[in-house]
């Protein structure tokens, strides 16, 4: 449960019903949108290396595909139940409706520590959880990708799993190695959309001079860690970073490149030569102009929402403010650019993974970002046209995004004749 009460599957649903009151969406429309098309749940059994057995659950919950195959990544993490995995695959859908890619939103979770386990018993999880949702994924049905604690390698292993059954086909996963088909700058995609659209709001905000923003980043996985690269790389002040064993602080900035190698180094951000220790907690309530939850969500919440001091949030992690703390926010007036905007950088070259793989050619990195950067640009500016269109409705930008997105996918269910 979040602090106010909520489920994470609730608290998305929070945000949808807001803007099905915006949209004037029947009972009906509101009934299928809360709910999701199909779940699986299934066991994973496998061998472990010391001859002992792992058994745990796996999921897939398909949300909603009325504008396309259905999409969404896949985490190993032991807090991945159903319940959060729902919440995940919601929030596909209204993200690639809202950057208008021709996909739906799905999710897919198994309940293991990725830590704990070796690469070879990473493998046959992976092998073992492909077997199990095989029969609802496909290049044109639904197509995972990486997430919290799986990669590159995680998807290959899915490639080849997959056409043990049903022959080799690449456009089954997004987020592949570039030698098996997958795409230049997929990887720091995620992170480089968090600063381009963080680029739009300090300009709505009034910065001139990106060396006037200083950056928090709560976690430094693959995320966080390229968003801290880029934002140094677009002139930004990266002032604190962190990771689950903890954080570092330098108000003058933290030599980004140091860090990612100090962190191949030792495993961790912690004792960073130059810089302050800084818990996650006190990290997130740093004085800053800008925020950028980057690890789990619900780490803004009542409890802490008083003491955040960014005028600006960027959630690149998945729901990271609940919704009562997001109304605090909003009567502050501190602007929130909210997940299904921030992140959506992934899903977007994921898309363009696939499309590359459909037509069997690769575009160049430079391309690729260039698609990238104008659709995310596009994409906030309609977000912000939207909510100036409505502004006798006093909408946050989060709300704005959310109508607009919801917008999107009922008037294609509708045309379809499922609504």
């Amino acid at each position: 449960m979040t602090a106010n009460g909520m489920s994470p599957f609730e608290a998305v649903n929070h945000f949808f019903r807001r803007a099905a009151e915006l949209e004037q969406l029947s009972d009906d429309a509101i009934d299928v949108m809360c709910g999701t098309y199909r779940e699986i749940q299934a066991q994973i059994a496998v061998p472990r290396d010391d001859g002992s057995m792992l058994v745990t659950n796996g999921y897939r919950v398909q949300h909603n595909g009325a504008r396309g195959p259905y999409k969404g990544g896949i985490r190993y993490h032991p807090d991945a139940d159903l319940d959060e995995v729902r919440a995940l695959a919601s929030l596909m859908t209204w993200k690639t409706a809202l950057v208008d890619i021709p996909f739906g939103g799905a999710k897919g979770g198994v309940q293991v520590d990725a830590s704990e386990l070796s690469q070879k018993e990473l493998e046959r999880v992976t092998r073992r959880y492909t077997d199990q949702i095989g029969l609802v994924i496909g290049p044109t049905r639904d197509i995972p990708a990486p997430d919290m604690n799986t990669n590159a390698q995680t998807m290959s292993w899915i490639v080849d799993q997959y056409g043990r059954k049903n022959g080799h086909t690449t456009q089954i996963v997004t987020g592949k190695p570039v030698e098996l088909g997958g795409s230049w700058g997929r990887e720091e995609a995620t992170g480089r959309g968090v600063i381009i659209t963080m680029d739009e709001a300090v300009k709505e905000l009034g910065y001139t001079d990106p060396s006037e923003v200083r950056v928090a980043i709560q976690g430094f996985g693959n995320v966080g860690s390229w968003a801290a690269r880029i934002a140094v790389d677009h002139g930004y002040r990266v002032v604190a970073i962190s990771d689950v064993n903890g954080g570092v602080h330098r108000d003058a900035g933290i030599d980004i490149d140091k860090a990612v190698h100090h962190v191949k180094e030792t495993g961790s951000v912690i004792e960073l030569p130059g810089t302050e220790p800084v818990d996650n907690d006190d990290l997130i309530e740093l004085d800053v102009e800008a925020l950028i939850p980057a690890a789990l969500g619900e780490v803004i919440t009542m409890d802490n929402v008083d003491r955040i001091q960014a005028d600006l949030i960027i959630e690149a992690a998945n729901h990271p403010v609940t919704p009562l703390a997001d109304d605090t926010l909003k009567d502050r007036g501190c602007l929130v650019v909210p997940d299904i905007l921030a992140n959506a950088g992934g899903v977007i070259v994921s898309y363009y993974e696939w499309v590359q793989n459909n037509q069997e050619i690769r575009w160049e990195h430079a391309d690729v970002n260039h698609r990238l950067e104008k659709k995310l640009r596009e994409s906030y500016r309609q977000c912000r046209d939207f909510q100036h269109d409505h502004e006798d409705d006093h909408l946050s930008f989060r709300e704005a995004a959310f109508a607009l997105a919801v917008d999107r996918v009922v008037r294609v269910a509708e045309l379809r004749g499922y609504l």
